[in-house]
């Protein structure tokens, strides 16, 4: 198994998601660790999906 693309990293507040490949923060700050962002983002790569999960983890901030 290699190295994972994309890891939550726990930072004061919640979550966030470092990019290995681009070395950088990607999307918000999430308050529970988004496991099925994640899972999607290292595994299928679905647009659709990934879009479901993000407006649902928004929705979940308000």
């Amino acid at each position: 198994m290699g190295r994972r693309r994309y890891v939550a990293r726990g930072v004061p507040g919640g979550y966030r998601i470092w990019d290995n490949k681009a070395r950088r923060w990607w999307g918000d700050l999430y308050e529970l660790c988004p496991d099925d962002l994640l899972d999607e983002l290292n595994g299928a790569r679905d647009y659709d999906r990934i879009t479901a999960l993000l407006k649902r983890y928004r929705a979940m901030q308000r």
